[in-house]
């Protein structure tokens, strides 16, 4: 299997040690970068700063309620651009709201989920996302 590069844009330390954790148990060749603000996600994603080295990640899991700059912000950023609009954008996130829902889709979000309350729960739900978009789905190339 092939190496796959993830940017988890989340502010929340707990749900970082479980998505991690579970990425950890899944056992696949992955790499995590992660930022825990809207603005260094952008920054990450332009290659800027103490990110100039940052590798273009092959999927991102975004959060919608970020400081700095919002979920729904970033991912208007990543979609209006040429060179980051193909990477998927999973919405990882505690809210539930209609409105946050269509506007993530309105932003061309690949798939919104609500984050799960019980840990296990929320376990399970990281390990459905690597079984669709890490085994399942075929993921663009790389330019």
């Amino acid at each position: 299997m092939k190496s796959i590069h993830i940017l988890l844009v989340e502010d929340n330390e707990g749900d970082i040690l479980l998505i991690q954790e579970a990425f950890e148990e899944a056992k696949l060749i992955n790499t995590i970068s992660i930022t825990k603000d809207g603005e260094k996600a952008i920054e990450f994603l332009d290659k800027r700063g103490r990110y100039e080295d940052a590798r273009t990640p092959d999927l991102i899991i975004l959060d919608v309620n970020l400081p700095r700059k919002n979920g729904h912000e970033v991912l208007q950023y990543i979609k209006q651009h040429n060179t980051l609009k193909k990477i998927p954008v999973i919405m990882l996130t505690t809210s539930s709201s209609e409105r946050d829902i269509t506007k993530s889709y309105e932003n061309h979000a690949n798939c919104f989920i609500t984050k799960p309350i019980e840990a296990e729960d929320f376990l399970k739900a990281v390990l459905s996302i690597e079984n669709f978009w890490l085994s399942l789905v075929q993921l663009p190339t790389k330019i």
